[in-house]
């Protein structure tokens, strides 16, 4: 029984050295583990000095440099981290949040046509990488990668929203409207809700044009894997009853692009009915003359390079990116590669018309203002350079130049200004450089604004006008003007926007031109004018169109796009 009894004994110390032994090692494992859990996370305070650190760095002449790369949004980034008193936005106690929702939206900006390596990238992708895979991140690297996701965010954000570009600096030309978007509240907002690719995918211009030539950029990419499309060799002329080797060719050329069936594509070296209405679709839809007959323009266009037409496709999705900021329920816009105006009302053309612009060495500028008013029977105040270039040549040369013109000689401006008799006027002892004199050209059937002026105050002095040249619009390519832009239906767009003016009718229109005098009217609801410059879209009915490019603007755009982005 003694026995028993010191056996029990035994057992039961045995037991609780065992509990002992056991509580021991969990109370060590337990504070292992939160010595391990306290070293990974990183002290807000902390992070936050060093982000505050990081971009008072940045004020230097170079700005915040990250692994070897500028930050761009350098005055936005700045802005966005005071607003929050410099708390770090992708890191929670050391972990990251939401960077792989940024990281895939950055790669889905290659749809819209832009780098995404522009965007950090790389360099992103490493140091997530180096963050994730270490027990005690480094806090300089965590602030660095928080810097850099902002950045990446709201310069990625500005670019979806108003083109990475600004056009003011391709060309001094070059003022189209830039839309405003507060990209620090978006990215707040995003933050807050946890939808970070979706708040910069709502970025984008929301017009279906643009997602039209978003789409077809896809499917450019996609037929680009194929290789290049089949070359259309040089001769003579090819029509409808032609035999060549060189109609197999531009069978193949056209089925490639999808103009032509795939079946017809077979149908060998004899150019039939089939051939020629596809070459007649292929030519409307690159503004050629569409005859269906296979000139030297016809087959410049079919030569263009595959890869060439893709980038037109993304040079022009950046020149949407431009103007499509606002939407707007009605607006004029004037697309100056294609020499057309559209009046367009909630997204769709509800009149159309051929335009004249300006010579390719008096360009017409891309710009938006807003339509105030109308001159009826407007008299031409000759611009200073016209008159010194051009004008003054014609008098030298004919005396009567200026009678038959029904040109008056003025001189002084305002109350001074005063009527010159140009007979009185020795025109031979007159220079370009001594010209005191300035021009008016009085309303009548030869002055080149016709009956009609469309004013929009606007720093080039462009407008909209009638024309007494009306064989011009019969043209293919129309460049004849100084910069202004003729219209082929004054009437149609006198009409149009003199609607909502009590009692202007088309008649009272007509009969107020038919009296031969100036006369200004206001217009009871203004409304933008947009003069875009777009080489590449997709038309209302689901067609690519090309167009040339008259003034060369698309290899300076292309040039610029080239170039890492920057928003200092």
């Amino acid at each position: 029984m003694v026995k028993y009894k010191k056996m029990t004994q035994i057992k039961l110390i045995t037991k609780e050295i065992i509990v002992l032994l056991l509580t021991f090692v969990f109370l060590c494992t337990q504070a292992l583990s939160s010595e391990r859990s306290s070293s990974v996370q990183i002290s807000p305070p902390g992070l936050s000095l060093l982000i505050k650190k990081r971009i008072a760095e940045g004020r230097a002449p170079l700005g915040t440099v990250i692994g070897g790369e500028q930050i761009y949004a350098e005055v936005l980034v700045q802005s966005f981290y005071k607003g929050r008193n410099y708390q770090p936005a992708w890191s929670q106690d050391g972990h990251l949040i939401q960077t792989e929702s940024l990281i895939m939206a950055v790669e889905e900006a290659y749809g819209d046509g832009l780098t995404p390596d522009y965007y950090h990238l790389g360099l992103i992708r490493s140091l997530v990488d180096k963050v994730t895979k270490e027990v005690s991140p480094d806090p300089t690297r965590l602030a660095d990668l928080d810097i850099l996701l902002t950045d990446t965010f709201l310069t990625l954000g500005c670019h979806l929203s108003a083109g990475c570009v600004n056009p003011v600096t391709i060309e001094a030309e070059w003022f189209a409207k830039r839309g405003s978007v507060d990209v620090s509240s978006v990215l707040e907002q995003a933050l807050r809700k946890k939808q970070i690719r979706e708040a910069l995918m709502r970025l984008r211009p929301v017009q279906a044009s643009y997602e039209r030539l978003r789409q077809v950029l896809a499917r450019y990419r996609e037929l680009s894997l194929r290789g290049e499309w089949p070359l259309v060799s040089g001769g003579s002329l090819l029509k409808e009853g032609s035999t060549s080797d060189r109609v197999a060719e531009l069978r193949k050329r056209l089925s490639f692009s999808g103009d032509l069936a795939a079946d017809v594509a077979k149908e060998g070296d004899f150019f039939d009915e089939k051939l020629k209405q596809s070459l007649i679709i292929f030519q409307k839809r690159h503004g050629l003359k569409a005859d269906g007959v296979l000139g030297s323009a016809t087959i410049n266009a079919l030569n263009v390079p595959l890869r060439q037409r893709t980038r037109q496709i993304e040079l022009n999705m950046e020149r949407l990116r431009w103007i499509l900021g606002n939407v707007e329920q009605r607006s004029i816009v004037v697309n100056i590669a294609d020499f057309q105006l559209d009046v367009m009302e909630s997204g769709k053309s509800i009149l159309s018309m051929k335009v004249v612009v300006g010579k390719p060495y008096r360009r017409t500028p891309v710009f938006t203002a807003k339509m105030t008013h109308i001159v009826i029977n407007p008299p031409w105040n000759i611009p200073d350079r016209i008159a010194r270039e051009e004008i003054l040549k014609k008098i030298k040369n004919d005396p009567h130049y200026l009678a038959e013109q029904n040109i008056k000689v003025l001189r002084g401006w305002g109350s001074r200004q005063e009527e010159i008799d140009p007979e009185t006027i020795d025109w031979s002892e007159i220079t370009p450089k001594t010209l005191p004199y300035h021009f008016r050209q009085e309303p009548g059937p030869l002055n080149p604004l016709g009956r009609l002026k469309f004013m929009f105050p606007n720093s080039f002095d462009v407008y909209l006008h009638d024309t007494p040249a009306k064989r011009l619009f019969s043209e293919n390519v129309r460049t004849f003007s100084h910069g202004c832009t003729r219209i082929e239906k004054p009437i149609e767009l006198g009409e149009y926007v003199m609607r909502d003016n009590s009692g202007w009718t088309r008649e009272v229109l007509l009969n107020e031109i038919e009296e031969g005098t100036e006369k200004k009217v206001l217009i009871s609801r203004p409304l933008n004018v947009h003069f875009l410059y777009l080489t590449a879209w997709v038309d209302e009915g689901g067609t690519l169109q090309f167009r040339n490019d008259i003034y060369g603007r698309d290899n300076s755009l292309d040039e610029a796009l080239r170039k890492k982005p920057s928003l200092h």
